[in-house]
């Protein structure tokens, strides 16, 4: 089962702010934990908490799923499976 990454960059930068790693055995539990206004977030973005859970699962659930960029806030958030 893969892991979920999700890494914020600032302006330019190479390397990310912030990065939240949630293992692959505790990403079911931690989808369910997840404040229903993130969720609703996420889901305006194209993000199915659901469906991610059911992709970490596969045995070829590798690579970058989504890239995010906030002009306003000048980030930019990518979210993928390793």
């Amino acid at each position: 089962m893969a892991d979920l990454k999700v890494r914020v960059f600032k302006g330019n930068d190479e390397q990310p702010a912030t990065t939240v790693t949630i293992p692959g055995g505790v990403l079911k539990i931690a989808s369910n934990l997840v404040p229903q206004k993130a969720a609703a977030a996420l889901k305006e973005q194209g993000i199915d908490l659901d469906e991610l859970v059911r992709l970490s699962q596969g045995p070829d659930a590798k690579g970058k799923l989504v890239e995010i960029e906030d002009h306003r806030k000048n980030e930019r958030v990518i979210i993928s499976l390793e």
